[in-house]
Parts: C-alpha cells; sequence; structure tokens
C-alpha cells in the first residue's frame, strides 16, 4: 500500500487515494538456518532426534511455511570433529552442550566466532546453581545466547526460530512492515521457559489467523508474515531494538530488573516503560515480575502486570498477550466503562459489524491503534500500512473512517481474491510391535531412556551373541505428555491437583475422572499384542533427566492380565490415573520445591510396559531383577571404581527399589561377593523375601500406596518349580555350611552360584557389555534397570528395563584427606560417597545413640522430616547422622524417611553401632539424587579400624537449638566445612 499524497484531512471515498498491493511473503523470511551442527554426546542427540522428534518439528513447520528444506541436523562429540565439520560444510548455527566439567565449548565458540562470524552460536546447558557459578567464570564472548535445558525441545524450536527472525526482522519490517515483539528479559532460566511459550503462542494464532487464505497454499504463504520475536537482555539493548523497530512493535514483554550501564537495575524495567511512553503512548507494555509490588508501576504507565511466581504463569502469559498484543478477539468497548459491547473474530466479521460500532469507541480504538493492530497480527499489512499512518485527528469525522475502513477491507478481500519411533496404529501393532506412541508430544524422561536402550539392542549386536541369553527390550507404549494435558484440562482437576488436599483426596478425584475416550480402542489392541501383566510406570518430562533426576518420586502400578479384557480396560485405566495423581501427591510437591522447580509445569506421559517374568501360581515375577551403575563407590578388593557395581535380587524389583538387601558384585568380578564370604554374612546379609504380582488382586481398590496388590512372598514359601531352585544355594545346619545349589530341606541362600560361579547364563558379562556400551553413548556414567527370566536351565532372557544417567559433581578436593587430624572432624569416613567442598553448611542434626532403639524409628522419621521443612523455608542446609540405612522401607533397618524428609541435608552419615549392625543402603533412589544434588553420604563403623570416625561427644557438647529423646539439632556460629575425594572415598566434616 502507498500513499498518493500525504492524508492531511481523510474521507470516506479517500479510498480511492490508496493503491493496495498484495504482500510478497514469498520474500519474507529468505535468510534461514538450513544447517545446526550440534556438539554434543550421542545421548543429548538422540534425546532431541528421537524423542522430541526435532527434525519432524521442524519439518512440520517448514512445510507450513512452504519451505523444502528443513534445517539438518548434524552431531558430533568433540572440537576437532566440529572444526572439521565447519570447514568442510556450510552451517548457520552451532549449538553446544558441554557436559559439566569442561570448558572447550566455550573455546569452541570463540574460535567459531573468530574465524565464522555469521554463524550463530548457542550453549545449551541444564540449570543449577553450580552451572551458573561456572558461567560467570567463563568468557562467552563466542556465545550468542546461553539457554537452560530441561529437555524441552520446544526450546530447540524457539532457538531457531530467535535467531532466524533476528536474521530477518530488518528486511521483512523494511518490506511489508512485518511487526515485532519485544522480550526484555536477563534470566537464562526464565527467557529459555518464556520463549518455547511466546513462539508456541504466536505460531499457533499465525496457523490459525492464516486459515483466512483462500487455499492451502496461500495459507502456507502467509504465515511467513507472523510476528517476529526479539530478545534483549538489558536496558541498552531494548533501547536499540525499540529505536530500530518501535514502530512496527506489537508490544513490549519486560521484566523489572535487568542490567542498566553495566550494572543490576531493580526497577530497570520501570524506567524502559517510561522512556517507551514518550515514544509511544499507546503501545502495550506487559511487565512480569516475581515481586509483586512491582504492580504499581505498571499501574502508572497503564501496562499489565504478570506474577512470575504465580502457579498459572504460562497460562497468565498467554492470555495477557492475547488480550494486548491483538491476538485474541477483537473486543469493541465503550472508552469510559471499558464494557465489552461485542467482539470480533476474523475480517469477515469486522466487516459485517464495522458499522455498528459507537462512535465515541471508533474514535478510542482508532487513537490507540487497537485496528492496526487486529491487521498486522493476521498478516494484513495492506490494511494496517494504511490505518496506521492515519492519525485519528486525520478523519473529517467517525462516519467517513467507518466508511472508509469498510471500504478498505472491501478493496482487500477483491485483491486477495484476484490472484523411527512408531506412531501408534490400531491396524499395525501387534506382537511383533515393540515400542510406540500414542500422542504427539515428550515421551517423558523413562521414555527417552527406553527409546534410546532400543536403540543401543538394536544396533549393538554383540550383546546377542548368546542365542539362549538374548537381551530384550519390553514391548512398550508410550502415552505421551499432551494425553496428560487433555486429561487434567477437559477434567478441570488443576484446582483439586494443586491444592493441599491428602494424598488420598487426590487420587480418589483423579479415579473418578475420564481418559480420553479413544484410548480405550488403543489399549484393547495393547492386550490383544501381549500376554503379560502391565507396568504403568511414571515418564514425567524431569524424571530420569541428565541433571535432575526425579528416580521414585512418582508411582509405579502394576495390574494382572486378565481374561476379561474390559475389565483389563478398567484397571489399566485407573492404573494410569493414578499415576498422573502422584504427580500432584504431598512428596512429589515437596520434592519440586526442593529442586526450584514449578509442579505446575511438570508433565507426565506414562510407560506400558509388559511385567518381565513368569507365573508361579497366583503370582507373577521374574526371577531376577535389580540396579547395575557403571560407577562403583564402594569397591571392594581389588575392584576398581569404573568396574561398575550391580545389587540384585530374586522376583520384582521393588525390593531393591525399597532398598532391602539384594546381591551386591561387581560385573567384573562375580565371585567376589562380601555377603557370601562367611557363612555369618551369608546367612545375615541375603535376600529373606521377594515381590511377587498377586495376580488375584484385580478386585482391590487402587490405592497411594503403588505396592498395595504386590505380595511380599518369605523364601521358604516361594514355589518349589519357580526360580528360586536356580538360584539359590542350600544351608546345612548340620554341617554348618552351605552347599552350591538347590537341595530339599535347610534354609534357601540367593547366591545367583549358578548364574555368577558357574555360567549357567552370562549374565554379569552381558550386564558388563550393557554398562560400558551406554556410558560411551551418552558420554557419562549410566544406571540401568534390568530384570531376566530363566525358563530352564538352558533358556532364560534378559530385559533392559531402563537406563538413565549418573549425576556426578567431577569439583577435585586438592589437598590429601588422608593426612586430616580427626580430631579436628566432626566427622571422618573412608567410605564417602560424593565429591567436592562445601563451606555454607552451620547445623548438625544427629540420632542420640545413648538409649537409641530401632522401635522408634518411624518416631525418629517424623522428627527429623519437621526439622527438614523448617530448613527449607530457611533456605539453609545440615549434616546429618544416624544409625542404620537412611531411607529402608524396613524401620528395623534404619530411619524410614523418604528423599523429600531430609532433602536440606548436605551430608548423610550412616553411623553403625556396636549392636545395630546395618548393611549400608546402596541400592535406592537415594544415590541418583544424592549426586545430582551434590549431597555427600558417609559410611561409619567407628568400632572396626579404619572405619572412621563420628565425635558425637563434641556434638553433645555444645548446646542445642532442638532436642527430644531421640535426636539432637546444634547450630554453629562458623560452617562445618565438608569436603570430599571421591575418587578415594574419603570424606571429613571439620569442626569450625
Amino acid at each position: 500500500m502507498q500513499f498518493t499524497t500525504s492524508p492531511s484531512v481523510v474521507q470516506s471515498h479517500d479510498i480511492r487515494r490508496f493503491r493496495f498491493r498484495d504482500t510478497p511473503f514469498v520474500n519474507l523470511m529468505n535468510k534461514r538456518i538450513y544447517n545446526v551442527l550440534i556438539v554434543a554426546s550421542k545421548y543429548d542427540m538422540f534425546m532431541l532426534e528421537d524423542d522430541g522428534r526435532v527434525d519432524e518439528q521442524i519439518f512440520n513447520e517448514y512445510t507450513s511455511l512452504n519451505l523444502r528444506y528443513p534445517p539438518r541436523f548434524t552431531q558430533v562429540s568433540t572440537n576437532k570433529e566440529a572444526i572439521r565439520e565447519l570447514r568442510s560444510n556450510r552451517y548457520e548455527l552451532v549449538i553446544c552442550m558441554p557436559n559439566m566439567d569442561n570448558s572447550d565449548a566455550y573455546e569452541l565458540a570463540k574460535e567459531v566466532k573468530r574465524d565464522y562470524p555469521e554463524i550463530a552460536t548457542v550453549l545449551l546447558t541444564p540449570f543449577s546453581k553450580a552451572v551458573t557459578r561456572a558461567l560467570e567464570k567463563e568468557d562467552l564472548s563466542g556465545i550468542d545466547y546461553v539457554f537452560s535445558w530441561l529437555g524441552n525441545t520446544e526450546l530447540l524450536v524457539a532457538i531457531i526460530k530467535l535467531i532466524e527472525d533476528r536474521m530477518n526482522v530488518e528486511h521483512d519490517v523494511k518490506t511489508v512492515g512485518v511487526q515485532t515483539i519485544m522480550l526484555v528479559e536477563d534470566s537464562v532460566r526464565f527467557y529459555s521457559a518464556e520463549l518455547p511459550l511466546l513462539f508456541n503462542y504466536v505460531l499457533s494464532a499465525s496457523k490459525e489467523f492464516s486459515k483466512e487464505a483462500l487455499n492451502a497454499h496461500l495459507q502456507m504463504l502467509r504465515m511467513r508474515g507472523r510476528p517476529k520475536i526479539l530478545l534483549a537482555r538489558d536496558y541498552e539493548e531494548a533501547i536499540d531494538l525499540y529505536k530500530k523497530y518501535g514502530d512496527n512493535m506489537l508490544g513490549v514483554l519486560s521484566d523489572m530488573s535487568f542490567n542498566r550501564e553495566g550494572k543490576k537495575d531493580k526497577l530497570a524495567g520501570k524506567k524502559l516503560g517510561e522512556w517507551i511512553r514518550e515514544q509511544d503512548e499507546y503501545i502495550p507494555i506487559i511487565y512480569s515480575s516475581s515481586e509483586s509490588q512491582n504492580r504499581e508501576y505498571a499501574v502508572r504507565i497503564d501496562a499489565s502486570f504478570i506474577d512470575k511466581n504465580s502457579k498459572t504463569f504460562p497460562q497468565d502469559l498467554e492470555k495477557t498477550v492475547k488480550d494486548n498484543f491483538g491476538f485474541g478477539d477483537f473486543i469493541i468497548v465503550a472508552p469510559h466503562t471499558k464494557q465489552e459491547i461485542f467482539r470480533i473474530k476474523n475480517l469477515k466479521e469486522l466487516q459485517l459489524n464495522i458499522k455498528r460500532i459507537p462512535k465515541d469507541s471508533l474514535y478510542y480504538h482508532l487513537s490507540r491503534n487497537h485496528f492496526s493492530r487486529f491487521f498486522y497480527t493476521r498478516a494484513m499489512f495492506p490494511v494496517a500500512e494504511m490505518l496506521k499512518k492515519i492519525p485519528v485527528t486525520a478523519y473529517a469525522s467517525m462516519d467517513d473512517a467507518l466508511e472508509l475502513i469498510y471500504e478498505a477491507i472491501v478493496e482487500y478481500r477483491k485483491m486477495k481474491n484476484t490472484g523411527v519411533i512408531a506412531v501408534f496404529e490400531k491396524d499395525r501393532f501387534d506382537q511383533y510391535s515393540n515400542f510406540a506412541r500414542i500422542g504427539e508430544d515428550s515421551l517423558g524422561g523413562k521414555g527417552r531412556g527406553l527409546a534410546f536402550i532400543g536403540q543401543i539392542v538394536k544396533t549393538h549386536l554383540e550383546l546377542n551373541n548368546d542365542d539362549n541369553f538374548p537381551v530384550i527390550t519390553p514391548k512398550t507404549v508410550v502415552l505421551c505428555t499432551d494425553i496428560f494435558d487433555e486429561f487434567m484440562q477437559a477434567n478441570r482437576l488443576y484446582d483439586i491437583a494443586l491444592s493441599n488436599l491428602p494424598d488420598e483426596d487426590i487420587l480418589k478425584h483423579f479415579l473418578s475422572a475420564k481418559l480420553p475416550k479413544r484410548l480405550a480402542g488403543d489399549f484393547l489392541v495393547f492386550f490383544e499384542a501381549i500376554s503379560a501383566p502391565i507396568a504403568i510406570r511414571s515418564s514425567s518430562l524431569l524424571e530420569d533427566s541428565h541433571y535432575q533426576p526425579f528416580a521414585g518420586v512418582y508411582s509405579t502400578y502394576m495390574i494382572p492380565n486378565v481374561t476379561d479384557k474390559y475389565e483389563m480396560l478398567h484397571l489399566l485405566s485407573d492404573a494410569v490415573k493414578a499415576v498422573y495423581a502422584s504427580v500432584f501427591y504431598k512428596d512429589s510437591k515437596a520434592y519440586m520445591a526442593a529442586t526450584q522447580n514449578l509442579i505446575e509445569q511438570e508433565k507426565m506421559a506414562i510407560v506400558l510396559q509388559e511385567v518381565v517374568g513368569s507365573q508361579y501360581g497366583n503370582y507373577y515375577y521374574p526371577a531376577i531383577s535389580g540396579v547395575a551403575r557403571s560407577i562403583n563407590y564402594y569397591p571392594i578388593g581389588n575392584e576398581q571404581p569404573g568396574d561398575g557395581i550391580v545389587n540384585m535380587a530374586m522376583g520384582l524389583g521393588k525390593y531393591i527399589v525399597d532398598g532391602n538387601t539384594g546381591l551386591r558384585f561387581s560385573p567384573l568380578h562375580p565371585s567376589n561377593i562380601l555377603q557370601l564370604s562367611t557363612l555369618d554374612f551369608a546367612l545375615r546379609d541375603t535376600q529373606t523375601l521377594f515381590y511377587a504380582l498377586d495376580m488375584e488382586s484385580f478386585s482391590k481398590e487402587f490405592r497411594v500406596d503403588d505396592g498395595f496388590n504386590l505380595a511380599k512372598i518369605r523364601l521358604k514359601e516361594a514355589d518349589k518349580n519357580g526360580p528360586l531352585r536356580f538360584l539359590s544355594s542350600t544351608y546345612d545346619p548340620q554341617d554348618q555350611i552351605i552347599r552350591e545349589g538347590y537341595y530339599e530341606g535347610g534354609r534357601k541362600i540367593v547366591s545367583f552360584a549358578n548364574i555368577l560361579q558357574h555360567g549357567m547364563f552370562p549374565l554379569a558379562d552381558t550386564i558388563d557389555k550393557i554398562l560400558k556400551i551406554g556410558q560411551e553413548e551418552m558420554g557419562r556414567p549410566v544406571e540401568i534397570e534390568f530384570a531376566a527370566d530363566i525358563i530352564d536351565q538352558q533358556h532364560g532372557a534378559f530385559y533392559v528395563l531402563q537406563i538413565r544417567p549418573i549425576v556426578d559433581n567431577r569439583e577435585v578436593v586438592q589437598e590429601n584427606l588422608e593426612e586430616t587430624d580427626v580430631n579436628d572432624t566432626v566427622l571422618f569416613s573412608n567410605n564417602a560417597l560424593g565429591n567436592g567442598i562445601s563451606s555454607d553448611v552451620y547445623d548438625a542434626v544427629y540420632v542420640k545413640t545413648a538409649a537409641f532403639q530401632a522401635a522408634n524409628n518411624s518416631l525418629i522419621a517424623r522428627e527429623i522430616e519437621k526439622l527438614n521443612r523448617q530448613f527449607t523455608e530457611r533456605d539453609a542446609y545440615y549434616v546429618l547422622v544416624g544409625p542404620g540405612r537412611w531411607g529402608s522401607s524396613d524401620p528395623w533397618l534404619g530411619i524410614p524417611v523418604k528423599w523429600t524428609h531430609i532433602s536440606r541435608a548436605k551430608v548423610i552419615a550412616e553411623s553403625a553401632l556396636k549392636d545395630y549392625r546395618i548393611e549400608p543402603s546402596q541400592g535406592t533412589h537415594f544415590f541418583q539424587n544424592l549426586t545430582s544434588f551434590g549431597v555427600g553420604y558417609f559410611t561409619i563403623t567407628p568400632f572396626v579400624e579404619g572405619g572412621g570416625f563420628f565425635d558425637e561427644a563434641y556434638l553433645n557438647a555444645q548446646p542445642a537449638i532442638f532436642e527430644t529423646d531421640f535426636i539432637r539439632h546444634v547450630r554453629f556460629e562458623h560452617p562445618l566445612v565438608i569436603k570430599i575425594n571421591g575418587k578415594k572415598k574419603l570424606g571429613v566434616v571439620m569442626k569450625p
């Protein structure tokens, strides 16, 4: 559109003075990112490509934009490979996903920026305090943007769009008047969450608006005219962007506190808003701040305000942008009362209703550019540009204005009128299928791991050299996170879920809700493809992620496979809803708070997986289940940390997960088993019971306890035809010896001797291979969950149930802790888990040993939970010491706390007593939480030479902040400095 003359007074017939030209959408967004180089481990790349299906997401969007060639992703693992790629191929974007323990990414970025200044470089890293501190020390001169990565592939799409918008904004604004939205935010974590929300909304809205075009081809072209999103990270950058594009800006979304003149200014947003108001009195401004008192500054300049602390922030952001930036319905209001008169959804409705608008309302909306904003957001640039350039005072009358707008719409319309993870398919999924997804969004953490291990098993043929003991992944279907979203929204469950109702009430509400009806048909097809019971496992976005593993926080249910498929459908539906409910249980919310995540932003996928095992009478269970790790923090004898560690038992894996005594061994040293080294050890420290699924439990109601339908069976009650006969040795009380093998009479010892010592199946070798391959593919230490079924002495199968990374704090303690004088320590351990130095702990909480009795352990757990809550409120940490196994589900074996009850402990110590000697709790899910949060874990047996030291007398001599019959809480004026050398397993807590 062009003016033939500059309008001074505009009348209705002046439409003839304007010449509309069709927008050349084909010339927009011409600079694209065609090739992306990702410098990351193989696992990171797999997670991007196969779980998030980034190629597919980008392909779909590029198709909608009528572009033939979506970005191609190339992955390399080292800087040398990256430089070689850059020299031989063309790239527009380099994404670095560094490991925590090196600075190679920053050097690579500087080299790229020096030699290829036109290439954008992005750092994609998980958010944590350690990462923030590390970034502050690094030279980021080669990095264009830093983003916080939590596995949300929508962020990758947003990054590409942000950089493409920056590449095209100047040309597209100048060519047709494409609009912009400016986000002013300096928090890496926050803009990493906000940008995907903004892009997702703008793209979705623009796609919806594009439907007004006359055919699919024009719809795709019109999408190129969507508003550009610009990111400013300080005051000066925001001013510069506004000076360039302020005349074509739909609105500004700004934080309140960010850098101004190189220093943090808590009111920089206020000053920016006041400056912008001087340039444009009516441009929409939205403030987002975590400090609610800043709302008053928004009111002063007629801006909107969003509270960052709001549990509904994503919804608040979408609504506020929709209402203020022109994406929503055009609401015609009375100017003095702001009362709605009517609303307009599209161009056709505007044409039909334009003459119904009262004159004062018309003046109000024209003066604030509401009409032009309506057209701009819908990429109707000729009409938008015309109305934007006519001041409201230039119209001869409001009647002329109405007529002009009407005629402009008519002319515009005349002008426009002239010119391989499988998707679950019911007819395809059968008994030969293995892994499929129902839904479009993420697989969640467990789903990602399962998909990845499936690829490992497929590509590494050496895992299946033994036909009699194949490595298999169970048949799996994943309900993606969009099913969760649909379920929550359709049943309006968020108010209940985010309330403080008891867990039982939340579960009751979820069970009474309804899953999408279409799932019933999919479930029935799934039933036809399997003959085993089904495990319904949580797979949240955060679960099993690289840097914030949520292992064991949510529920896993098992249901029997019953003949009546509609009864089975009822069981499966209830199990899915019960897993969804577990996201919002009290402990889950507390864990979210402890990890500084927002419960309302968590999303749950569900893994439906056939249960490994066989049926014995009324019970179903595998011969073996366990957990294996590629790093062994408790090596014995000639074992090395890199040899790995396994903890396994007969029956379902809940036995190991709950911290019960399994058999511990290194896969490279399967005969070196401490628990079997003496008769006393074998009788005292081996498995005495196991878990099995009760196949007659289908009539039971679902409970918060996900083990409600599991049977706890003593070994002597095990079916004689079950796997115990292959796994056990027999204690002969007359000769006081243990005989390898199963014999009638005598106590059975679960020794796995036939397998580990006599090679009935290559179990140890298989685990060793998987751990080594997994660690190599993921680029970091790994943990696997596994199960094995034994058919007979010659035939069995090994199932990999899960793989996840072990988070490891690599900071090295330089000093020799062996030279530390134990008299200067509160705790000294030669068997310490963890690594690094902490000097921010002033408190110690310990169980008093003088009158300790295991019968009081449940009471002790409740007292510690209350104390931990106080530390959470204070944002403080403490050292925790007590006897037995922390976190044991059996209160006779230790204090039965959950992780959320001790989440503020910086060091947890198990200090054995002479008359209370419990094997350390290496098999619980605590392991990953400890490594995730950098928590130290000390094992101390002070009555054994070299077993460590606990100076309880020193703590007893200090005044107590809090004391009961069971525990004491002591606070010091100066910190208790914690030092742990993870390689040597030495740990100390120094006296202040």
